[in-house]
């Protein structure tokens, strides 16, 4: 049996199942919210490249590098963005969680660290994972200070690292917790969830 194969994984909040083609008009209705294809910094798929992005995504899991998701909202079923488990590392084993991205009205609602507390759960109480990772482009301050908030550490940046869709080069900042850092950043998870007041998860 694969040490990472698909799977739904329920939060308080959030449910994220596997990801499938049928999940595509959810998705292109999703990325419309904010239209986050148009920021430079980030490789969000457009409403008409979102078929050969779940396609693309889907190709990785078969080739064992990938396990994609889509996240919804469990209050009402409405269809958030996608995240995935990507650069699997089954020796180790480790893993990267990213490839994110949540519709504009749903950020800032409690739903990210409810998606990284079921995803870095999983991979560390489950998969037996010694380290989760984080990456995001240097101008992407929005993502750094998120992945900082979840309690990830810097662990450096890769200069002129990964050519964008725009034709610019982007540097690339990496974070990561260790198995030993995850209780305490468990707890600071937990704690940020305490304080989510429901109404404002809802639409």
């Amino acid at each position: 049996m694969p040490l990472f194969e698909p799977l739904t994984l329920t939060g308080k909040y959030v449910r994220l199942q596997p990801l499938r083609r049928r999940h595509m008009p959810e998705l292109e209705d999703a990325v419309r919210d904010g239209e986050l294809w148009n920021l430079w910094y980030t490789r969000v798929p457009s409403p008409e490249t979102m078929e050969l992005e779940i396609r693309r995504r889907m190709e990785k899991q078969d080739q064992g590098t990938m396990l994609p998701f889509t996240v919804s909202r469990i209050s009402d079923g409405v269809v958030l963005g996608m995240t995935t488990f990507c650069n699997i590392d089954t020796d180790t084993p480790r893993v990267e969680i990213g490839y994110t991205w949540t519709r504009a009205s749903a950020q800032g609602t409690g739903v990210n660290p409810d998606s990284k507390m079921l995803l870095m759960t999983h991979a560390f109480e489950k998969l037996g994972c010694r380290a989760v990772e984080f990456r995001t482009h240097w101008m992407n301050r929005q993502s750094r200070e998120a992945i900082e908030r979840l309690g990830a550490k810097q662990d450096g940046v890769l200069r002129n690292h990964t050519k964008m869709p725009d034709g610019t080069v982007r540097d690339t900042v990496v974070y990561s917790v260790l198995d030993s850092e995850w209780p305490i950043v468990k707890r600071g998870l937990q704690a940020r969830l305490d304080k989510v007041r429901p109404e404002t998860v809802r639409a």
